[in-house]
Parts: C-alpha cells; sequence; structure tokens
C-alpha cells in the first residue's frame, strides 16, 4: 500500500480547529502553556534535587499535564458556550468577538494572577492549594493583609499585569480573527459543545488523589497537581465523611482496640489545685529552641524556663495550621481528614480541656490579641463555655504594635495579666490558654527590644516572641498568684511544611514544658507523644479525672508504656508508634513508612499490621466522635479506667 501524502495533510487539515472552533485551540494553547511554565517554576523554587531524576521529572511533567487537562476542560466550557449561543450572522460575529475576547482577557489576568499566588501560598505551605486556600478566600482582611506585609506587592501586581499584557499581545490578534471566523452550522457547534461537557465530567471522575502519588514523593506528586484543579477540589471536599472514603474496621474492634490502648496504670497523682495559665506558642517549632536540640541564641528565655521546669522532649504537633494546634489542645481528639473542628458546622457540644476545668470550679479563659473571628475561634472556644477576649478587648493605649493578625506578644501578654489580677482578685481559679501571633508574616514587632531589626525574617520574630514570654513571666512572678499557679508552653505547630513523605516527624516536633517552681521538680521526660495528650498531662496532674471522651493520655503515667503520636497533612492522616508511621489516605489507601527514613515498609510486615489498625480504629472512633452532638452523646465513651 503507497503512502499518499496528500491524504495525510487532508485529515490533518480537516480534523484540526478552523474557523470560530480555533478561539478554543487558543486557550488550550495559554492554559497549557502557562501550568507547564508554573510547575517548572515551582520545581526550581522548591530546589528537591529529588525530584529532577530523569524519570520523576518525567512523571511530574506527564501526570502534571493529565491535571492540566482536567482543570483545562472546565476552562474551555464558558468559550463553547459563547461559540454556540452566538449566530453565524455578521452581527452575530461581532458579538461573539467582544464577548470572547473579554472572556479571554479576563482568563489570562486570572492565569497570571494565580501563578503569582500558588508561588506566595507554596513559599508558606510547601504545597499547592488546598482547602487552607479556600478558608483563606473568607478571611481576606487578614490574607491580604498578611501578603500586603510579606511581600512586595507593587512588584508581584506589576509583574502579574505585565505578564498579562505579553500574553494578550501574543494572541489577540489571531484570537479576535478566529472569533470574527464562520461558527459552522448550529448542529456541529452544539455537537462540540456537549462533548466537552462530557469529556470535564470524564476527567472529573477519573483524574484522582491516587494519580499524584505514582509521580513519586510527597513534594513530586504537589508539583505534579494544578493549583486550579486542587482549589475547586478543596471547595467541594474540605470535609469529608471518613466511613465513606478511609479504611475502617467493625465497630465493636475499634472500641476494643481504642479501650485497651487507653487502659491507665493504677496510680494517680495527688490533688494539685493549681491555676493554669497555657501559652500556645505560633509556628515555634524544636528546631527554633536550644533546649529541645534546635538552634541556640534565638530563645534564651525559654531555654531558661525550659530547664528550670518539666520538659517533654518528644512532643508532636498534629497539624500544620494553628486552628489544628487548637483542636487538639482543647478537645484532644486526632486530627480528622478535612477542616479542624474549629471550623465544622458542628463545633460544639464536644468535651473540652476547658470544660474540664469548669466543672472544678475554674473560669476558661481564650485570649487571642487578633481578631477572633478568623477560623470561627470565637464561635468555637464562646460556645464551648470559654470567655472569649480578643483584639477588640484591648484598649488602643496599650497597644505598643500590630500587625493585620494582631497586636504584639508584649501586648497580649499585658492584658492576660489585667484579666488574670482581676480574676485573681475576686478569688476566682483560672484556667487560661493564650495564643500569639507576632511568630507569623510579616514577622514585625516593636523596635528596640531585641537585637534583630524588626521584619527581617522568623528569626526575629522567634527572638521576640521568647523576649515577650521572659517579660511576662517577670511581670507574672510580681503577682500574689504566681506560686500557686502552672505555667504551660507548647507551640500550635512548626514552621516546617515540606519532606519526603506526606508527614515528615521532624515537620511536626513541637516544644512542650511545664513551670511551676513551687509544684513541679525539673526533669525531662523522653517519651514520644501527642499534642492532644497535653490536656490530659495537666488535669492529670492536678489529680483531676480526664474526659471519658479524651483520645489523649496523662503522658507522664501512660507515656512509658505507649508512646505514640497523631498527626496530619491536609487529607492524610498519621499515626506514628514503634519507628513506624502509618498514613491513611482517601480512597481507603494505607502506606506505612519508616519514621526517621521515609522508606515504604510493606504492610503486611507483623509490626506494621498490629499499628495499621491502631490508626485505623482511633481515626474511625474519633470521626465518629466528631459527626454532631447528637452522634457523640450515642457513641461509646473509652475511659480512662479501661471500661
Amino acid at each position: 500500500m503507497s503512502f499518499n501524502l496528500d491524504a495525510l495533510r487532508g485529515v490533518i487539515r480537516h480534523a484540526a480547529p478552523s474557523g470560530r472552533a480555533m478561539t478554543l485551540a487558543w486557550v488550550v494553547a495559554l492554559f497549557l502553556a502557562v501550568n507547564l511554565l508554573v510547575r517548572i517554576g515551582l520545581i526550581g523554587f522548591d530546589g528537591d534535587s529529588a525530584v529532577l531524576l530523569p524519570w520523576r521529572l518525567a512523571a511530574v511533567l506527564g501526570i502534571g499535564t493529565l491535571y492540566d487537562l482536567a482543570a483545562l476542560a472546565w476552562v474551555l466550557l464558558p468559550f463553547a458556550l459563547l461559540a454556540l449561543v452566538c449566530s453565524d450572522s455578521r452581527w452575530g460575529r461581532t458579538v461573539h468577538a467582544a464577548l470572547a475576547s473579554t472572556a479571554l482577557a479576563i482568563l489570562v489576568v486570572a492565569l497570571c494572577f494565580v501563578a503569582a499566588s500558588e508561588w506566595v501560598f507554596w513559599s508558606e505551605f510547601g504545597a499547592r492549594f488546598n482547602f487552607i486556600a479556600v478558608d483563606y478566600l473568607i478571611y481576606t482582611r487578614e490574607v491580604v493583609g498578611n501578603v500586603r506585609a510579606s511581600y512586595p506587592m507593587e512588584l508581584l501586581l506589576g509583574t502579574v499585569a505585565a505578564a498579562a499584557l505579553l500574553l494578550l499581545a501574543l494572541v489577540a490578534k489571531p484570537f479576535v480573527r478566529a472569533a470574527l471566523a464562520p461558527a459552522g452550522s448550529m448542529g456541529a457547534r452544539f455537537r462540540s459543545f456537549a462533548a466537552l461537557l462530557a469529556l470535564a465530567l470524564v476527567l472529573q471522575i477519573a483524574i484522582s488523589d491516587g494519580l499524584r502519588e505514582v509521580a513519586g514523593p510527597a513534594s513530586a506528586g504537589q508539583l505534579a497537581s494544578n493549583g486550579w484543579y486542587e482549589f475547586f477540589r478543596a471547595f467541594r471536599n474540605n470535609d469529608l465523611d471518613y466511613r465513606a472514603f478511609y479504611r475502617v474496621m467493625p465497630a465493636e474492634r475499634a472500641h476494643a482496640l481504642v479501650r485497651h490502648d487507653r487502659q491507665a496504670p493504677d496510680a494517680v497523682h495527688p490533688r494539685l489545685p493549681l491555676n493554669v495559665v497555657m501559652v500556645s506558642m505560633e509556628s515555634l517549632g524544636s528546631d527554633y529552641v536550644e533546649s529541645f536540640g534546635g538552634r541556640p541564641g534565638l530563645t534564651p528565655r525559654l531555654d531558661a524556663l525550659a530547664r528550670q521546669g518539666l520538659m517533654f522532649t518528644d512532643l508532636y504537633a498534629t497539624g500544620l495550621r494553628t486552628v489544628r494546634g487548637l483542636e487538639a489542645l482543647t478537645l484532644s481528639v486526632p486530627p480528622t481528614p478535612g477542616h479542624a473542628v474549629p471550623m465544622r458546622k458542628h463545633n460544639k457540644g464536644f468535651s473540652t480541656v476547658g470544660g474540664a476545668f469548669a466543672k472544678m470550679g475554674y473560669e476558661p479563659l481564650f485570649l487571642y490579641g487578633g481578631y477572633a473571628y478568623f477560623d470561627n475561634m470565637r464561635d468555637f472556644f464562646g460556645g464551648n463555655g470559654y470567655t472569649v477576649i480578643d483584639r477588640t478587648d484591648i484598649a488602643q493605649k496599650n497597644i505598643n504594635h500590630e500587625t493585620v493578625w494582631g497586636v504584639a506578644d508584649e501586648d497580649l501578654f499585658a492584658q492576660a495579666l489585667r484579666e488574670i489580677d482581676a480574676r485573681a482578685k475576686r478569688g476566682s481559679r483560672f484556667y487560661a490558654h493564650i495564643l500569639t501571633t507576632s511568630n507569623h508574616r510579616p514577622f514585625t514587632y516593636p523596635n528596640g527590644r531585641i537585637d534583630i531589626p524588626s521584619g527581617s525574617g522568623r528569626d526575629g520574630a522567634v527572638k521576640y516572641t521568647d523576649w515577650a514570654v521572659g517579660r511576662f513571666m517577670d511581670e507574672a512572678k510580681k503577682q500574689p498568684w504566681f506560686l500557686d499557679t502552672l505555667f504551660v508552653f507548647v507551640a500550635d505547630h512548626t514552621s516546617n511544611g515540606r519532606g519526603r513523605t506526606d508527614l515528615p516527624p521532624a515537620n511536626y516536633r513541637i516544644p512542650f514544658f511545664l513551670y511551676a517552681p513551687r509544684h513541679v521538680a525539673p526533669g525531662r521526660v523522653p517519651w514520644t507523644a501527642s499534642q492532644i495528650d497535653v490536656g490530659p498531662t495537666v488535669l492529670a496532674l492536678l489529680g483531676a479525672v480526664p474526659e471519658p471522651q479524651f483520645f489523649g493520655t496523662d503522658i507522664l503515667r501512660h507515656g512509658r508504656e505507649h508512646p505514640r503520636a497523631f498527626m496530619a497533612n491536609y487529607l492524610t492522616v498519621g499515626y506514628m508508634d514503634d519507628g513506624l508511621i502509618v498514613e491513611l489516605t482517601p480512597r481507603r489507601g494505607v502506606r506505612v513508612v519508616d519514621a526517621a527514613t521515609g522508606d515504604l515498609v510493606p504492610n503486611g510486615e507483623a509490626r506494621a499490621a498490629g499499628i495499621i489498625d491502631q490508626a485505623v480504629a482511633n481515626y474511625q472512633m474519633a470521626s465518629d466522635r466528631l459527626r454532631g452532638p447528637m452522634a457523640a452523646a450515642r457513641w461509646p465513651t473509652v475511659g480512662s479506667d479501661g471500661r
């Protein structure tokens, strides 16, 4: 059979877009080109050499193209709809050209703006857009203010505008020519629109999270994805039904495993009726605190306090956001997939650490230097019995410095002292949970406090927070209530987000220590524990019985027998035990990795199998508990006595 070159050319010419359909071809070219450049730029910005291995780079780019196509199919629909509804008359072609050109201009600006936004988001979280980005749409004041203070906005927006103008200059003329071209028959246009709609639906079903995992490590999977796709996916799936997406087991077996896991030893602490002040320190990982193995010189006051107190040297945060830390410290519950509890519709009616103190006659307080509507803090804490004190309660004369996130830590601590003093003078016992904010972009604070200039980076913010803590403790020591107060210092999360795996332990390790010189002897507790254990440990130390619905345990009594930790990142939830991390993912995925190396461990290994069961049981029961107050009321409690 002879090869007919003219016939091949005819087929190509017939299959290629022509007339008005060429507008779609230009949209395809623009979208794919910009997203490819974004992916390449993020690969370079991330600087992970493992991604540059030829086979892994090919996987990232190839899988990335599939995610790009999944997003592109929806972007094409408005252009296809315009091509369908605008007639093929001279007037119809003019209208189509005007509307399609406007849509193109909007798309080009959006492409450039999203590209810049992805770079900003990646620099903060080491990930493509996720439900954090969806949350940030709600809190535009804080987020826009933070970006304006942290990045050169004039340069950033100028670059976006310049890139958009350049792209429009390149494609405007041929795009308008195509928009004015013959439209083809109504039937052909309708079939094209229907085919694109069908393609969008098919790709939405066919393209899943599992595709990212083929790319390799967690960072490669994130690079392979698409910001547009991830944003709208997170918008749909920011609160998941655990039972529908994750591995489960029979309820009776889950109950038995968790009960056995939480059996308490015979010994109990004697009653110690102290006031309690818990300071949750923003973004302060152990890597910044010398006494916990971190960098020297940034936290001299915290180091001195820690060495005089009881240090828990292997504690892990449950997540990478403040709201996760608040959930763990307040509810003593593992980090279930989706939103943290404070952000959910059903965020009230649960047992809380503050509630346990209230039963003993304490007044639970939550003190925050920003506006407590952020992350739904006022609704959550106020709705669970706490007295909420925030930026609205701090007089302007008492503010030395503030950012969009809140007042400087020294101003927050000064307000905390005023609130605590007022309660102490009227004879009330208090449990005060204080959340700092200064260790957050834009990393600014009052001048003259430390030897690092304000706004120069995280090192300065860490050292300033340390200075503010030291000043707070100096002032507290002058108060009559000081000697009978237990101070709890714990971070809400670290400042790290990247790693070879979804849940690298180093990204979750945080400082935690207790300070009460008259009541708590100095020492070091080396057992692995979780942020959910902080509240139960403090309550047990005071001689109280932790709430039966708490998943956390008293580290001092239980930690030696069963050291373990919970942690989560977006939709991956994990359980660390015996040197292994079990990662539970949607589509009932289970992966076991070595905590030290990140290497995969076969799920069938005897040691791994038991830990998988514990992970599934804990997360399954926690998710059941958090489905709402009615579900919580029906949920079989896990009493600390093992019954």
